[in-house]
């Protein structure tokens, strides 16, 4: 059966030309019986989040994560600021669970909230944990997140080789996280969000699944969002389906056709 997706949804950009079309979608895979992931829709914030602790747990926080973003929904401009204050949030509503269960649940985050700076749309990326964000245009797929995981700090090493990685005991081993780990630092990046291009968030449960170049094949199509998240998601579980699996995708149309700077680090914003 099929995976049920969001449908296909689209937001025009206040004061221009541009409108993000986007689609959502989520299955809890073959093994687990309980989805501890969540996502968020809601222009110009989409979001991943995998939540961590079992039963009543993790599905607890990562929709926590999610309520924590809502406000900045529908909004005409989001800020960075704006983005640090609902990471901020989710720290707090998460960390509050570990007084009610006896393992300190917890929860990846993977968020993407379409940004103006200097006239231009940028995608401004905020992760902990292995949920990842990917970019594609051009024919080209960019991988913006960086996992925070025992797996990454030893490619990082030069102790395994990212082949090795994939079947490595500890590849679900987080380093940050949202609530579980205290004092965790998202990374930040600005993407630009030109005309044509994909944005691609995910819970680890796809990425475990298909490589880069089973991506590549999905995203390369002329299928709308809804299409793309479905086969995406559908993939993944018929390629072993071990983990809840979460997709976001969203097209950017029209706008800006000079936006073509890379992908640089974003520094968190001072207090």
């Amino acid at each position: 059966m099929r995976v049920n997706t969001t449908g296909v949804e689209s937001w025009p950009v206040p004061g221009g030309s541009t409108r993000l079309v986007y689609s959502a979608g989520s299955h809890p895979g073959r093994i687990r019986t309980v989805n501890e992931d969540s996502s968020l829709v809601a222009p110009p914030v989409f979001l991943v989040a995998d939540g961590m602790g079992g039963y009543a747990r993790g599905d607890v926080a990562s929709r926590l994560v999610v309520e924590a973003f809502e406000p900045l929904s529908a909004r005409a401009r989001v800020e960075p600021g704006d983005v640090e204050a609902a990471i901020a949030a989710a720290q707090v509503r998460v960390s509050a669970l570990a007084a009610e269960f006896t393992t300190a649940p917890g929860s990846t985050l993977v968020a993407a909230a379409y940004v103006l700076q200097d006239g231009h749309g940028y995608w401004l990326v905020a992760n902990l944990g292995d949920s990842r964000a990917y970019s594609y245009a051009h024919g080209v797929l960019e991988q913006i997140s960086k996992d925070h995981s025992v797996v990454q700090e030893l490619i990082d090493a030069g102790r395994i080789t990212r082949e090795e990685a994939i079947g490595h005991p500890e590849r679900h081993v987080i380093t940050r996280a949202i609530g579980a780990l205290t004092d965790a630092e998202p990374d930040f990046s600005l993407v630009p969000a030109g005309p044509g291009s994909r944005l691609l968030l995910c819970s680890d449960g796809l990425t475990s699944e298909l490589s880069d170049t089973a991506l590549v094949h999905i995203l390369t199509g002329q299928l709308p969002p809804d299409e793309v998240v479905a086969t995406l998601v559908d993939a993944a579980v018929a390629a072993g389906g071990h983990d809840n699996v979460t997709v976001v995708v969203v097209d950017v149309e029209g706008g800006d056709e000079h936006a073509t700077e890379r992908t640089q680090p974003f520094p968190a914003v001072q207090p």
